[in-house]
Formats: C-alpha cells, sequence, structure tokens
C-alpha cells in the first residue's frame, strides 16, 4: 500500500509514518524541510504543482491530510485573534487540506480502492464550545465541514474520513496532554483501515468513537 501523509517530520505524522514503514508500507513524508520526501508547505500552490510532477503516475492508497497549525493557542480575547492568524490559520487547517486532495486525486482513482484520511480535532464540534482559541477551533471546524462535503460528492469513488487524533504529547498539545503519539497512532491507524464506502463522511475520535459534529 502506498500512503502519503502530510506533515510527517514530527509529531503524530512522523509517527504514523514509522508505523507505517515498519508493517512494510510504501510511505511519502511531506514536510516543509528538507527531511521529507516531498517538501511541500501545504500553503504554497507551487508546492502542489511539485509535488504533482514528483509522484506522477503513482497509485495512492491513502491520504492523511494531517500537516496544521495551531496558532492562536493563548491569545487573549481582547487583545489577540489578529487578523494575520485567522489567514494563515485556514491557509494551512483549511485551504492546504483541499489544495493537497485536489492535487492528488489522479494518484488517488489510480488506486483499487482509495482512501483520504483528514485530521480535525474534537474542538471543531458545537458540542465542545468553552471558548478561547477561536481561530483554532473554527478551522478544524472548517475542516470537518470540507471533509464531509467531499465524502458526498466522492462516493463511490473515494472513501472520506474525519478524526479527532486525541489530546496527544506533542510540540502542539503539551507534555501535560492525555495520550501518547503512539497511542494516538495505533488508533488512528485502526481507523483508516475501518474506512470504506459505507463509512465514508465519519467523523470519530482516535479510539473509534462516533463525535457529534
Amino acid at each position: 500500500m502506498h500512503i502519503l501523509i502530510t506533515g510527517a517530520t514530527r509529531g503524530i505524522g512522523a509517527g504514523l509514518a514509522e508505523a507505517y514503514r515498519a508493517q512494510g508500507h510504501e510511505v511519502t513524508g511531506t514536510g516543509r524541510s528538507s527531511g521529507a520526501e516531498v517538501t511541500l508547505d501545504v500553503t504554497q500552490p507551487s508546492d502542489h504543482r511539485a509535488m504533482a510532477a514528483q509522484l506522477e503516475g503513482q497509485p495512492i492508497d491513502l491520504l492523511v491530510c494531517n500537516a496544521g497549525v495551531y496558532l492562536d493557542k493563548g491569545n487573549d480575547l481582547d487583545s489577540g485573534y489578529a487578523p494575520d492568524l485567522w489567514a494563515q490559520s485556514f491557509a494551512a487547517n483549511v485551504t492546504g487540506v483541499f489544495l493537497t486532495i485536489q492535487t492528488l486525486l489522479p494518484n488517488l482513482r489510480a488506486a483499487p480502492a482509495p482512501r483520504i484520511a483528514i485530521i480535525s480535532s474534537q474542538m471543531a464540534s458545537h458540542t465542545r464550545a468553552p471558548g478561547g482559541s477561536y481561530i483554532y477551533r473554527a478551522s478544524k471546524a472548517a475542516v470537518l465541514n470540507l471533509g464531509r462535503n467531499l465524502a458526498s460528492e466522492l462516493t463511490g469513488e473515494i472513501a472520506v474520513g474525519i478524526y479527532h487524533p486525541g489530546w496527544v504529547q506533542t510540540d502542539m498539545g503539551g507534555s501535560s496532554a492525555d495520550i501518547t503519539v503512539d497511542e494516538a497512532v495505533a488508533g488512528l491507524m485502526a481507523r483508516f483501515a475501518a474506512l470504506n464506502h459505507k463509512t465514508t463522511g465519519c467523523f470519530e475520535t482516535w479510539d473509534g468513537r462516533a463525535h457529534a459534529y
């Protein structure tokens, strides 16, 4: 199986890449640094064009849209959430996901049973709205909506799932988070394996629970 993972140079993305390689799969990891197989800043259309050329003709069985940013952590309602943070966050967390999927549609369509996994967050759900992190919450809600609509349009062709990876001990999640990268990776891999045309459009947690939209 050929798996492409965005944001694969650290955190959950790196953990997924390592685990899939250990199982013998072909993994293409992307990242903004030169350590990735494909150099990709998901906000840059030129990088997407270069990726398309580099991967032309290569089927992709599973695309994991993992790359994302959390730029407004700790911002104050009265003085924070600057306009440029909104623009940067949506460019990475929403537009970047769409451009990645759009760019790789030919590769996905060349695979026998292609799947797309979008990493969102429980913070996207209307059932978890305690305030704060307004930009991150809004961007993750937007990518949840994007995934749901893609699932509808690609019904019968490409299965699409949206996932909450857990509160994970990464640079983004912090050392006090609930679960380790290894725990998140094992759970997510099980979710991706279960994704099919009957479950397309699902919004699930890393440990297999359906999440309210």
